[in-house]
């Protein structure tokens, strides 16, 4: 029953301030916007019920950041309904772009409907409830080529270290494949992890981007600075620098009883991670402009 669904606490509405120096155009690449139930209904399909959190209130924090661009990526609560992040990619096209869900029997018009209005990726979340609308990733190989002359990419939410088979798919893509949160996995499994050693060569290869997103959603650890996951962000960066993005994951659904992060923390915990102000330039501005097409 959807009245048994587990609701989202809001986001901490007092980041603290950035402890570096963030460089003009800076990108979030990853986050989530939840309102007007009644416009955008949730799918009854769904993991979590999340707290209203609109756009006016992303980019407040986005202000108190220092942060220009935006990706906002479609949740697994909305399904394939896509006119949210579309919408808002639409009404500010200098500053959003957008990351849809889509169904297989999408037209080739309706894709490009959703290009004009901002869309530059599909997503496919194969971890949460609703999150998966393609029969099998050998369907989303086959698809792919209808998105390679959009310039898209295909985004995964998936545990790298359990899915051997995303090898072959990589490899047999016509588009590049991000994944989130570092790979997704727990940070208990340790770096050495055959499985995720795997990911890491295919990532030196030139396959995948990799976002350092969540790691909340892999450590042990309750609350920041999340130790246990600096060893993964760095050795991502190490392996393909031109290939890493920042997101805030905000607003931070399913947290499982842990408190809400303060997304100030999680911006500074970035910077720990990439001491190299360079560096912190590449993966905030540059690898985003290249992926998303701001110009």
């Amino acid at each position: 029953m959807v009245e048994t669904l587990p609701v989202c606490p809001a986001p901490d509405p007092q980041p603290v301030a950035p402890h570096f120096a963030v460089p003009p155009g800076a990108c979030d690449c990853h986050a989530h916007i939840f309102a007007d139930f009644a416009r955008y209904p949730l799918q009854a399909n769904r993991g979590y019920t999340p707290a209203e959190t609109p756009l006016p209130a992303l980019f407040d924090l986005h202000d108190a950041l220092g942060v220009e661009r935006l990706v906002l990526v479609q949740a697994s609560a909305h399904g394939t309904d896509s006119r949210a992040v579309l919408d808002a990619a639409a009404q500010h096209p200098e500053r959003i772009r957008a990351v849809v869900a889509v169904a297989e029997g999408i037209t080739d018009r309706e894709l490009e409907d959703m290009h004009r209005r901002g869309a530059r990726g599909i997503r496919l979340n194969l971890v949460d409830r609703g999150g998966m609308p393609f029969r099998s990733l050998a369907a989303v190989k086959d698809f792919a080529s209808r998105l390679e002359p959009l310039g898209w990419h295909v985004e995964l939410l998936v545990h790298v270290e359990q899915a051997p088979e995303l090898e072959e798919l990589v490899r047999a893509m016509p588009v590049p494949v991000s994944v989130g949160h570092i790979g997704y996995t727990p940070a208990r499994v340790g770096l050495d992890d055959p499985g995720y050693q795997r990911f890491l060569g295919l990532l030196r290869d030139g396959f995948f981007w990799v976002k350092l997103t969540a790691p909340y959603r892999i450590s042990a650890a309750e609350r920041s600075p999340y130790a246990d996951v600096a060893p993964f962000a760095r050795a991502v960066v190490e392996a393909a620098p031109e290939r890493v993005l920042w997101g805030s994951d905000w607003p931070h659904v399913i947290m499982r009883g842990r408190p809400v992060p303060n997304d100030g923390d999680l911006f500074n915990l970035f910077a720990a991670w990439v001491p190299d102000a360079e560096m912190r330039r590449r993966i905030l501005v540059d690898n985003p402009a290249r992926l998303y097409g701001f110009a």
